[in-house]
């Protein structure tokens, strides 16, 4: 593969002195950053990626490698399928009908959502479908956020679980994105509602359909399609031109092609192609959990409004009451002890609305109080609100495991060590 390299730096903002602004990053450790991505992309292990770190207001974004193997470059702009990254934007737009009044945390989803109504709980997880409960409540509004709604992501074999199987037989499941085969919100929203839950809703933590269950509720609160609530009230303001659910016919080719592992031969395999692709048309359901596409600029601009505490320059997106208790770890200990994808997750991480926030240091890239969250095909997102830094990595490489693959590890790695108050600038 030829290496592509492009390899830039905007800087903006001045002190009150006049002088152009600074991070604070150490130029020798930013090479560094950058020759350990390049050697990704070398080794064929990533066919093209784009970083970015940010610090007060000094940003630094490279880009390498093809958009396909054997493809033109990947730049600055290109799009990148950013899955669950959805998840926190979706949080956001829920949280601007909250202060609207138009949704309410701990009510009742049964007013909008009446499908999911007088809820049947499955009294073990692998018992069959009809052997229930009834739920102890409804499922509120702060469960979908925290998703403690007591439906959503079961990791294990599928011929174990009778609701595993029967949410994949009505293409609600909770597997890797598909744009093409999901059902529409009024249809999708009616099949999950013929399935028990399987745990009692505020019982634990369980991932991912809290969000699908959101993208609905916000169209039914705001009276638009999900969508168009996000492009007026996050995108149109925020600049984020480039981000949406499909991506348009004239910037197909700016679209990276999207690879996962093929396990038995351990090589890279085209999971969505860019022209003709899923994401090359409006899918019939807008997924609040998994399904935009955005470029780095875009989702910077993301970050940096939550950084702001809701504000983008003289635009206030979100009160700064609302994304400090979206990034407020809303789990108890009970929940925690049998939760998360990964064992030990939540010895160190908490959960807010969308996103994960760092409630105890463990690492070098782990203050407490950042938050964020990843993308399964590829991506990462977090905004650190100690060192006043946003780091973004976009990648066309789907994850393996719900751990996060080297190349994450070591771009937060890298983006911390470059962190040097002291360098010259």
């Amino acid at each position: 593969m030829t290496l592509g390299l492009a390899w830039a730096t905007l800087k903006y903002g001045y002190r009150s002195n006049g002088e152009m602004s600074t991070g604070g990053f150490s130029k020798a450790r930013l090479r560094r950053m950058h020759d350990v991505m390049a050697g990704y992309v070398a080794r064929g292990e990533i066919p093209g990626l784009v970083t970015l770190v940010s610090r007060r207001g000094e940003v630094q974004v490279g880009a390498l490698g093809a958009k396909a193997i054997g493809g033109d470059l990947v730049r600055r702009d290109t799009i990148f399928r950013i899955a669950s990254m959805t998840k926190a934007i979706t949080a956001a737009a829920a949280m601007i009908l909250v202060e609207e009044c138009k949704l309410r945390l701990d009510e009742p989803v049964d007013r909008l959502l009446p499908e999911l109504a007088n809820r049947k709980v499955l009294k073990r997880l692998d018992g069959p479908l009809d052997d229930t409960v009834p739920a102890i409540r409804p499922i509120t509004v702060r469960d979908l956020l925290t998703f403690r709604m007591g439906f959503g992501l079961v990791m294990g074999p599928p011929d174990k679980y009778p609701i595993v199987l029967a949410t994949d037989e009505l293409q609600i499941g909770t597997g890797p994105p598909s744009p093409a085969t999901t059902p529409a919100p009024d249809e999708w929203i009616r099949r999950l509602g013929t399935l028990p839950l399987m745990h009692q809703p505020g019982e634990r933590w369980m991932y991912n359909t809290g969000s699908e269950v959101l993208g609905v509720l916000i169209a039914r609160a705001s009276g638009q399609a999900f969508d168009t609530f996000l492009r007026e009230r996050i995108f149109d303001p925020l600049g984020m031109h480039d981000t949406g659910f499909s991506v348009p016919a004239a910037k197909i080719d700016r679209l990276a092609t999207s690879y996962w592992t093929n396990f038995a031969t351990g090589k890279l395999e085209v999971f969505d192609k860019a022209e003709g692709g899923q994401w090359s048309r409006p899918p019939a359901f807008p997924s609040g959990a998994a399904g935009l596409v955005s470029t780095i600029d875009d989702y910077h601009a993301f970050a940096q409004m939550m950084l702001n505490k809701g504000k983008h320059g003289s635009d206030c997106i979100l009160s700064r009451p609302s994304v400090e208790v979206m990034t407020t770890d809303q789990l108890t200990p009970e929940q925690k002890a049998v939760s998360g994808l990964t064992a030990g997750f939540f010895d160190s991480h908490g959960w807010g609305f969308g996103v994960s926030i760092v409630t105890k240091r463990v690492d070098i890239y782990g203050p407490i109080g950042k938050f964020g969250w990843d993308g399964g095909l590829g991506t990462s997102w977090y905004s650190d609100p100690q060192e006043d830094m946003v780091t973004i990595l976009l990648t066309q490489r789907a994850w393996t495991s719900p751990s996060p693959p080297n190349v994450c590890l070591d771009f937060w790695t890298l983006a911390y060590e470059a962190i040097d108050d002291t360098s010259e600038r």
